[in-house]
Formats: structure tokens, sequence, C-alpha cells
């Protein structure tokens, strides 16, 4: 059984009150035990986070990191840095690092990889572009992301991965997959994991991101190979983002 995993991603969004306020929501709030639940504020509020969340069962997460592990990359942060304030789990390959900062396949597995090497658990974010779903290129984009990473990966280390499936098309918009459509994308991805190895298949957590919201979580989350939720906006307001966990249980 996938234990479903809700992780909020603030992007560049966010305040030391907003970061209080949810450590004051998650004290006061019981989450279903089943449920696992990430928050992935921006770096310079990721030592406030890990005060707020102590005590809680809510994991850290990063939102990107260098492959490299020290030296001059002005403005970045290597894994092993994300290791001191104990995240858990950092993005990679987000649209939004693929497309305005023109991070290639290599440049994602290279995080990837180094996310892996020190014991972080990669979040891999895979979607398709409006443009490429109307021309019928979805399940080819998709699944070739996913490939640029697993093919140049062991079978232990495909194990300790995390994958997001958010159509770029429905990430701020609004605009949100069907369920139904949302779930093909999945089972493909997991069929494809299936030719890796039947084990992984069953055991790696797929999740959906692309404007999941408390009102349409639930049903999301019914489909079969959604495992949990890459959550964008609605992780800026304790109500909502507590609603969609609580959908997860």
């Amino acid at each position: 059984m996938r234990m479903p995993l809700i992780a909020g991603n603030w992007k560049m969004n966010g305040s030391l009150e907003l970061v209080e306020q949810f450590g004051r929501a998650f004290a006061e709030t019981g989450l279903p035990t089943s449920v696992e639940v990430a928050l992935i504020p921006p770096t310079p509020y990721l030592a406030a986070m890990q005060s707020a969340l102590a005590g809680t069962a809510v994991a850290l997460g990063a939102q990107t990191l260098n492959p490299e592990t020290k030296g001059a990359h002005t403005g970045e942060v290597s894994a092993e840095m994300l290791n001191e304030f104990d995240v858990r789990y950092v993005l990679v390959g987000h649209s939004e690092r693929r497309s305005m900062y023109h991070e290639d396949d290599a440049a994602v597995l290279a995080r990837a990889k180094a996310a892996l090497a020190s014991g972080l658990v990669p979040v891999l974010c895979v979607g398709e572009t409006l443009e490429q779903r109307e021309a019928g290129q979805t399940e080819a984009v998709v699944l070739g992301q996913v490939e640029a990473v697993f093919n140049a990966l062991d079978a232990e280390q495909r194990t300790r991965m995390v994958i997001a499936y958010e159509p770029v098309w429905a990430i701020g918009t609004g605009r949100t997959a069907s369920p139904s459509q949302a779930q093909a994308v999945h089972a493909a991805i997991r069929a494809r994991l299936g030719e890796y190895d039947s084990e992984l298949a069953a055991r790696l957590r797929l999740l959906y991101g692309g404007s999941m919201k408390a009102d349409n979580a639930a049903e999301l989350l019914a489909e079969s190979d959604i495992d949990g939720g890459l959550i964008g906006g609605a992780s800026l307001k304790t109500n909502d983002f507590l609603a969609i966990c609580q959908s997860a249980g």
C-alpha cells in the first residue's frame, strides 16, 4: 500500500508570518496518520520552517539544489546544506526550472543524483505543455522526461524517487486535468516503471500537481494511480492545505 504524500510548494511566496501560521496550524490540527505531509518553502525560510514544524509529523522540502557540493556558485544551495536543516524532499525538474532557468534533462539528472547521494528524496517533476498535449505528444514527452532520469539510475536509486506529474498548462492557471486525464498519464508512468521492475511500479508514489485545490482534491486522489499531490497556490492557505491533507486520509 502506497502512503499518500501531500507536498506544498510555496514557490517564491510566503513570509515568516506565514511560516508561523502553518506551524501553529499543524500543532493544533491532527493529521491522518495514513498521510505523509511536506512543506516546501523558499530556501531563506527553511530554518524558520524547521523550527515551526518541530514536534509535528510534517516533513520539510526544498525547491531546488545545485549538483555541486560546494564552490563558486553564487546564489545556489547544495544537498549538504539542505541536510543541515533536516530537509527530506527536494524538487528536481519543475517546469518553471526547465523553462525559466533552462534546466535540461542532463541538469535534472545531475540534481537527482546529487540528492540521492546525500540521502534526500528527489521529487521528479514531469509534464507537457498545452501545445504538446494538443499535438498528441503527452505520453512521449512525459515518459521521455521520466526515462531521462530513471535510465541513468540503478535499481536501488529508483526506489528512492517520487514522481510528480504536473501538466504545464494546469500550473497556476486554475485549469486542472480531469481525474480521468490525470489518471491516464499516471497509469502510463506506472506502466513504464513496470518495465524496469514490477515491484518498483507497485511501490513508487506518483503525485498529481497542477491546480489541485480543496474542492477537487478528493476526486483526483480517488484515482487508483494518483498517490498524492504537489500543491501550489492552495499550499499558501492553511485551511485549504489542511483540507487537502484530510482528503488524502
